[in-house]
């Protein structure tokens, strides 16, 4: 008699091995569903170097990044005596002229929405950013990413505790810090939040910010850094983040505050009250603001970019009320009733989505149309909309210029100004909409937003750095004001009623004789209007809280030209709502211009700071650590360096174990490779589980610098099945048999995609496989506990099976997700796969 034992040892199959591989690869081909990553434009990418970085760019952006490679040395300057750590080596830098082109990068796997401001990633510590248009949003941000890359170098240095211990670390600390770092304690917009949250009794303590995602890390985080900065110094921050790095944040807050986390919550949001609460004293409240058209009710908190119809009747908006995306709607402008979805990328799958963050729209002069910006073809596009078919008439790119906003139609109906960006400098430009020939109103690197036609159509209001402080030389720039545009001469008049306070969002009266607009004078965010005439200014509203857009700079304001209706979005409980107000309560109260310096209201408490504060010092100071310019540059050559090792199997790595009845290999490794734009990337893993010939592995390659995208993957897989039979021989010794069965499965697989756009594809592959197979029995002889006798012997197995695989499809997906399964959308493919050969 016997014992017959089976068991089964198998290295992981082709199919899930090539998926895992080929997923690191950023949005890789072969998915059976998913959106695409659309590599719309070639870019010729060139890089110069500075002192402490490698700076990657296209020559459309020569201008902008020579700048911005001044900025990113005086940041390095900044923020290295802040953190008292030099870099090992130059820290690469990938800019953008605009964000359509930012959105089509591999260095970020997945899809980048119009909110990602720039992004710093882990495995080579680059910083990605798009360049805004406007200089000081420029700056701002490379200041935020730069902080996260001196947030990952100390990380990762011998006493930062590696990533895996800046990972622990809560949002509000990391994003916080790195807007502090970037923008300082004067910050109006924060200020704002700030205030709407303590008059509803809802600020949060640092463990509700660390562990409620209803908190904004960005904008709580930086408020809570700036009091810690502002009471213990600047010191205090660097030295709290590397300790928390070390230690936990929870243990760094008591080690170098001397206090833990409800202690300095409730100091902290005592000095918030005493801060706001004095400040709002005789200011409108949010929900007296006007008249409320639009509320947060079903609209995911977001009601934005109102635009007024010229006879006052209707207004169109952006909203989230169907949860999934940013839709465009058309609402009664006197009783607030949403009256119809007007534009949906969720519906119309010739645009990729709106753009409403930085950008509004704009009514034809009868009403009958409406003008947008739209994300398609991996540029902004300026969408005509029949408002009453609800129908798409015409969508109208401008060469050039890959990034436009907030168009404004002209009085006579036939022309569109708008803003527009090239090469990251933002400009005025003129659309005829009968010729569709683009006239180019401005050329210089000065902030150019939010143009408005006079009634008159003979001139065009906008919002602009020009004037004042700004100085390219020294790279300082105004706080933005208002410039008047004669659009013939192209003389530009400057108009800064508030001095150095914000001015965004000019709309002139229907008479043409004021100009409406939104400032941040005296820390609040209101809406102020001046005589062209005498130069008056007069105040109309005085919110507790603002009227603001989702960034100080978005669009916020509309006047009904023909009857002087006035719509603005206001922050109130977290979110946007939309107010009216009638012509007649909108002359507002006399102001004097020294209400133009910035208040309490607008700083981040404490109210008394230690001292002058590091932050607030070099923010103060352009001069220290600013080179001259004149950067050399050569062309981009790519090159694979490492990302990451990983491991395939417990423990890691591959190792020879052994006892006395033989030895084997187990383990596995992984290893992925790319270049620094992430065009190229090469991927491989090897896995051992029993001897030599047990050993298999995978590597694949792809290449995603155009649009058609390519890759290839090649692998050697053994399968292992065996039973034990267990036996006694005539002589009484101990009989064991081993029978061990092969698969060997050998693949190369080629593979293709063409995105159409973000929800189409073409894709294709083909690929060869074989199928080989072994069968051997290993015959011990086993006496007294000892093998005494050891045969092998190689069995009879099937012949080797050979076939050709490939597939054809065509996949459709603009489909949204809920918890487990799409919920909303579309989905399909259309595959043909015949397979040929011995196994078909």
């Amino acid at each position: 008699m016997g014992i017959r034992r089976a068991a089964t040892r198998a290295l992981v199959s082709c199919a899930p091995l090539a998926l895992a591989l080929l997923a690191r690869a950023p949005d890789a081909p072969a998915q059976y569903f998913g959106r695409n990553k659309v590599q719309y434009q070639d870019f010729d990418w060139r890089v110069l170097e500075t002192e402490h970085f490698r700076i990657h760019f296209y020559p459309e952006e020569t201008e902008a990044v020579q700048d911005a490679a001044r900025m990113s040395e005086r940041w390095y300057a900044r923020l290295g005596g802040l953190f008292r750590h030099q870099f090992r080596g130059r820290k690469p830098l990938i800019f953008y002229a605009d964000h359509p082109d930012f959105q089509q990068t591999n260095v970020i796997s997945g899809l980048i929405p119009e909110a990602t401001g720039g992004v710093t990633e882990a495995l080579k510590n680059r910083v990605t950013m798009p360049l805004t248009g406007t200089y000081r949003e420029n700056d701002h941000v490379l200041g935020h990413e730069l902080v996260h890359a001196f947030q990952y170098d100390l990380a990762g240095g011998a006493q930062g505790g590696g990533l895996a211990a800046l990972s622990r670390l809560p949002l509000w600390l990391v994003e916080g810090m790195a807007e502090y770092l970037s923008l300082g304690r004067e910050d109006p917009h924060t200020a704002m939040w700030l205030r709407d949250a303590a008059l509803r009794g809802e600020l949060p303590t640092i463990e509700q910010l660390t562990r409620d995602p209803r908190f904004f890390p960005y904008r709580y985080g930086q408020a809570l850094w700036a009091y810690i900065g502002g009471r213990w110094g600047d010191a205090a921050v660097t030295q709290l983040f590397r300790t928390a790095l070390r230690q936990g944040w929870e243990r760094a807050l008591d080690l170098v505050l001397g206090m833990d986390d409800e202690a300095l919550s409730r100091e902290w949001l005592a000095a918030i009250r005493a801060a706001y609460f004095p400040a709002v004293v005789g200011r409108t409240a949010p929900r007296e603001a006007g008249e409320l058209l639009l509320g947060q009710k079903g609209a995911g908190g977001m009601n934005l970019g109102p635009v007024i119809s010229p006879d006052g009747r209707h207004v169109a908006f952006f909203s989230r009320r169907e949860l999934f995306t940013i839709d465009l709607y058309l609402a009664d402008a006197r009783t607030g009733k949403v009256l119809k979805k007007l534009a949906s990328p969720a519906t119309d799958a010739h645009f990729d989505a709106l753009s409403f963050i930085n950008s509004a729209g704009a009514w034809s002069p009868d009403g009958r149309r409406f003008a947008f910006v739209v994300f398609a073809g991996g540029d902004n596009e300026l969408a005509i909309l029949d408002v009453e078919r609800r129908r798409v008439e015409k969508r109208v790119r401008v060469r050039g210029v890959g990034a436009v906003s907030t168009p404004a139609w002209s009085p006579d109906g036939r022309r569109l100004a708008f803003s527009g960006s090239s090469g990251g400098i933002s400009d005025l430009y003129l659309l005829d909409l009968e010729k569709e020939t683009v006239r180019q109103l401005t050329r210089d690197r000065f902030a150019d937003l939010h143009p408005a036609w006079s009634p008159d159509g003979r001139t065009l209001a906008f919002a602009t750095d020009r004037g004042g402080d700004t100085d390219f030389q020294r790279l300082v720039y105004a706080r933005l004001g208002i410039g008047l545009l004669d659009v013939e001469a192209l003389t530009i008049r400057l108009l800064r009623p508030l001095g150095d306070a914000k001015h965004v969002n000019p709309q002139f009266s229907p008479d043409g004789r004021d100009l409406f607009f939104v400032s941040d004078a005296g820390g609040f965010s209101d809406v102020y209007r001046v005589s062209l005439g005498t130069g008056e200014v007069r105040q109309v509203t005085r919110l507790a809280t603002g009227v603001s857009g989702i960034t100080s700079l978005s669009p916020a304001l509309s006047i009904a030209q023909q009857t002087g209706h006035m719509v603005f979005s206001v922050f109130e409980n977290g979110g946007y709502s939309v107010y009216a107000l009638g012509p007649e309560r909108s002359a507002g109260e006399p102001v004097a211009p020294a209400a133009a310096e910035v208040a309490a209201a607008g700083i981040l408490p404490p109210a008394e700071a230690a001292g002058a504060g590091v932050v607030a010092t070099y923010l103060a100071d352009p001069a220290t650590g600013l080179p001259g310019g004149g950067f050399d540059a050569h062309d981009y050559r790519p090159s694979l360096s490492l990302d990451y090792v990983g491991a395939q199997a417990v423990g890691g790595g591959i190792a020879l174990t052994g006892d006395r009845f033989g030895s084997a290999l187990g383990g596995g490794i992984s290893l992925f490779f790319s270049d620094m734009l992430g065009d190229h990337a090469v991927g491989g893993a090897v896995q051992a589980n029993g001897g030599v010939e047990d050993i298999g592995g995978q590597a694949f390659y792809t290449y995603r610098e155009h649009r058609w995208n390519w890759g290839g993957v090649v692998g050697h897989l053994p399968f292992l099945t065996g039973f034990t039979h267990i036996g006694v021989n005539p002589d009484g010794s101990r009989r064991i048999e081993q029978f061990r069965d092969r698969v060997f499965l050998d693949q190369v697989m080629g593979i293709t995609q063409y995105p159409f756009s973000l929800t189409r594809r073409f894709e294709a592959s083909l690929g060869y496989t074989r199928v080989s197979f072994n069968r051997e029995v290993e015959r011990l002889t086993v006496i007294g506990g000892q093998i005494t006798d050891r045969q092998e012997q190689e069995l009879d197995a099937p012949d080797a099976l050979n076939f050709i695989e490939s597939s054809a499809a065509l996949v459709g997906d603009n489909s949204f997700f809920g918890f487990t399964s799409p919920v909303a959308g579309w989905r399909y493919r259309f595959e043909a796969s015949p397979a040929f050969g011995t196994l078909t």
